[in-house]
């Protein structure tokens, strides 16, 4: 593959940006402005678009190396066994000084932070920083001072700040020294931009490595979890919050762009932005997790990116500050992760038609609805405009959920969110004011439950299908009992279930759709859901614990699994493999609760 395995890297974030770091030690992904901005380490992508490696020096060949979070923070620390002795290499993406709850983020100094920490006799350490902006277009002069280096090209300057001399080279700053028992080196690398803005903050790397385990516990100590799984929930819920972008409320769909779902294939999205459904979802699984307190704030990004709504079908995803126009481009320098391209920034699917959108979001503001209060002018407009623009275009096709590109179907989980936004409408219209239209509303609805039932059932096949009038099944049609529209004890539906467990599902991982090499880890906790509510919580207790084990040593998704070698594929951490985990292990606690 030419680099490590997708889930061989752990995740840093800072609420704004977030950092990927191998197993070994390398930084191979940084976008430190925010979330989609230009990578200055994009090694994941092509060895020439730049890393920063902390590790000890030589071969890796008999070194022992065990990492894990500090306790319920994305500050990550690795053990290194060495023959010679043993060093902790711990970092993070520092939070702001004094940032308590939920204001980690809101104004991070984008600076990440490294240190290296003697546990056992002597090691000798190696560092090589080798920033490469712009995506890897770009190698920086790199100025020495006496105690930093500043690496300057384009819009970047990174000023890294070092406990060892070092050497400069031809845009790499090297160094090889010692650690001994109890010694600890500090690193701290500051992002600001070349021109009109903040200088470089300056950290000492001890004490603000310390604050920002402070500040992520404090965080997640405000949330009490009760149910089955509580460690895997809460760390869930973290990557969550990671995912999260402070300064406005958005979560990113993934931390990365273009990692591939199959190796040499050109299925490779950019998923560093904000879809109103991953949105929905996330306010499921956090309400889940008992991390509610931005749920206005959330709803308030949502409200203010889509804006007045027209006629038109509602957008389905917006950048992190609320940009529509996310039009793709490829990076054609760049090689691609394990040689997968195209290299894509951006992501056509926000010119899509998905007609399931409204359904999640108008099930996230009744989820809430008590959360949120009354509801203001903004807010009970979209819903309102969401709900009637369900009633004028439920009947035509769309992309569908897993955005297709290519000819429009009349897709089964499409319209059983369409359903779902007209049943919501319906019950939060004494909320919605003057505006809201409950009895059309309940006729629309009622007309699509029945087409649903008619056009998505297929005799021959004995299950609901991905399509209306398709031989094939997929997976996205177990979202029918997740959000009540049949029972999974139906006769119909369990058939359904029946036969995606059987042709779909494979060592605790489900495909969407049998075409597909690799199984689909949101699907897979789909299907546990839908075990508990047909009764089979045995069965949905062994699926959702197989499933949780194809998690890497950090308990970190990727969005797929292959199913020959247990690899990650696509982009990672997935917001949706870690919701689905936290609302599965919710299901197995308490099978009744609505969700």
């Amino acid at each position: 593959m030419g680099g490590p395995p997708i889930a061989d890297y752990g995740f840093l974030s800072d609420c704004r940006s977030a950092a990927l770091v191998s197993r070994d030690g390398s930084v191979d992904w940084w976008c430190p402005a925010r979330f989609d901005s230009p990578s200055v380490f994009g090694r994941i992508l092509d060895s020439d678009a730049g890393h920063w490696v902390l590790r000890p020096s030589g071969e890796r060949d008999g070194r022992r190396i065990e990492r894990a979070y500090i306790g319920d923070s994305l500050v990550l620390r690795t053990v290194h066994q060495t023959d010679g002795g043993s060093v902790a290499v711990t970092e993070a993406l520092a939070t702001e000084p004094g940032a308590r709850g939920h204001e980690l983020g809101s104004a991070s100094p984008a600076v990440l932070l490294r240190t290296v920490e003697g546990l056992s006799g002597r090691v000798r350490m190696s560092t090589d920083f080798v920033p490469r902006p712009e995506y890897g277009l770009l190698t920086p002069f790199l100025h020495s001072q006496p105690d930093r280096v500043v690496a300057a090209a384009g819009p970047v300057s990174l000023t890294l700040r070092a406990g060892v001399p070092l050497t400069c080279e031809r845009g790499r700053a090297h160094a090889d020294f010692d650690v001994s028992v109890g010694q600890v080196v500090g690193f701290d690398l500051a992002y600001a931009p070349s021109f009109g803005g903040p200088p470089a903050a300056e950290l000492d790397p001890v004490a603000a490595i310390a604050e920002t385990v402070e500040a992520w516990q404090v965080l997640q100590d405000s949330h009490h979890y009760d149910g089955r799984y509580p460690d895997l929930v809460r760390r869930s819920s973290v990557i969550l919050q990671g995912l999260t972008y402070r300064p406005s409320g958005a979560v990113v769909a993934a931390a990365t762009t273009s990692l591939p779902e199959q190796l040499g294939g050109d299925r490779n999205y950019d998923y560093r932005f904000a879809w109103l459904r991953d949105f929905s979802y996330t306010l499921h699984a956090l309400w889940v997790a008992a991390c509610t307190e931005d749920t206005s704030r959330h709803f308030g990004w949502a409200v203010r990116s889509a804006g007045r709504l027209g006629i038109e079908p509602a957008p389905i995803m917006y950048g992190v500050g609320s940009e529509r126009d996310l039009s793709e481009h490829v990076l054609d320098h760049l090689g691609g992760y394990a040689g997968s391209r195209p290299v894509r920034t951006g992501n056509d699917a926000w010119r899509q038609r998905q007609l399931d959108v409204p359904g999640e979001v108008l099930e996230a503001a009744y989820l809430l609805r008590d959360r949120l209060g009354q509801f203001d002018e903004e807010l009970r407009q979209m819903l309102i405009d969401l709900a009637h623009q369900t009633v004028d275009i439920w009947h035509r096709p769309d992309a569908g959920m897993w955005e297709i590109r290519g000819e429009q179907r009349h897709y089964t989980s499409s319209k059983v969110g369409c359903w779902v936004a007209l049943d919501r409408a319906v019950r939060l219209a004494p909320r919605l004011g003057e505006g809201a239209d409950p009895r059309r509303w309940a006729a629309a609805r009622d007309e699509i439950h029945r087409t649903v039932l008619e056009r998505g059932w297929n005799e021959r096949i004995g299950a609901f299908t991905g399509a209306f009038g398709s031989d094939e099944l997929d997976a996205s049609v177990l979202l029918m009992p997740l959000v009540n529209f049949l029972p999974a004890t139906d006769g119909r539906m369990r058939a359904t279930i029946e036969a995606i467990e059987r042709e779909l599902a494979t060592d605790g991982v489900v495909r969407r759709s049998a075409n597909e090499p690799a199984g689909f880890v949101w699907c897979s906790f789909w299907l546990v859901g839908c075990l508990v509510l047909a009764g089979d919580n045995q069965r949905a207790t062994e699926l959702f614990e197989r499933t949780s084990t194809k998690a890497n040593d950090l308990g970190i998704f990727a969005e797929q699994i292959d199913l020959v070698t247990g690899e990650h594929l696509g982009n990672t951490p997935q917001a949706l493999s870690h919701i689905g985990q936290i609302i599965a292990a919710a299901r197995l606690t308490d099978p009744t609760m609505h969700f």
